[in-house]
């Protein structure tokens, strides 16, 4: 605990990638109380000294919201269209959140061929240092308007993983609705239990993994 206490105390960059549940208060509009208290910790964070990226889900489902849908479509371009919709909305409200504490946002949207492609990803990354000197907080999605199932990145946690390898940050913080890494699904098997501390890498990690969720 203490080492990784350390790690944190020590970090001068950090990225910290939001769950879509968390901003939208599970799907039913963008939580702006959660995003004011987020805005207020990053706000500190920059007072430390601490430059930080923030990965955010959520675009489908604020769109589904504003454009009065209940049920997720499943064809790709209604979901790309409510991407589209909700990217306004989650991005007003950290504009507006961040405004309070005199911080500048932008917004970046990535895709797979964006990290893929060698000059793409050190424009990225130039791009993103220079907004993190400058004390702009980059808001960062995947670009979900255009990409297909084909090429897409996969899901935000993925994306936050491959940012932080993109800007060399020192901490990847992942903000979800569980309490941690579970050694299998909690929701459907009693018999998970909590992964206290783990090592990135080892086999019985990726043994574990699955899919979305």
């Amino acid at each position: 605990m203490e080492e990784n206490l350390k790690i944190w105390n020590d970090a001068k960059r950090i990225v910290v990638k939001v769950g879509s549940s968390l901003v939208t208060n599970e799907g039913r509009g963008v939580d702006t109380e959660a995003i004011a208290r987020w805005t207020a910790q990053i706000a500190k964070l920059q007072e430390m000294g601490k430059q930080v990226v923030w990965v955010s889900s959520g675009a489908v489902a604020e769109g589904m919201a504003r454009l009065g849908w209940t049920k997720r479509p499943k064809k790709m371009h209604e979901l790309q269209a409510a991407a589209a919709v909700g990217q306004m909305g989650i991005v007003e409200a950290y504009e507006k959140s961040f405004e309070r504490y005199d911080i500048r946002t932008a917004q970046i949207l990535l895709t797979h061929a964006d990290l893929a492609d060698r000059e793409r990803y050190l424009n990225a990354r130039q791009t993103l240092t220079t907004l993190l000197d400058l004390k702009v907080v980059p808001i960062i999605n995947e670009n979900d308007t255009v990409v297909t199932n084909e090429i897409k990145v996969g899901d935000n946690d993925t994306l936050g993983a491959l940012v932080t390898n993109l800007i060399d940050a020192d901490v990847l913080v992942i903000l979800t609705d569980q309490i941690g890494l579970f050694t299998a699904d909690p929701r459907s098997n009693p018999e998970a239990k909590l992964v206290e501390v783990g090592e990135a890498g080892e086999p019985i990690y990726e043994a574990m993994a699955g899919g979305a969720g």
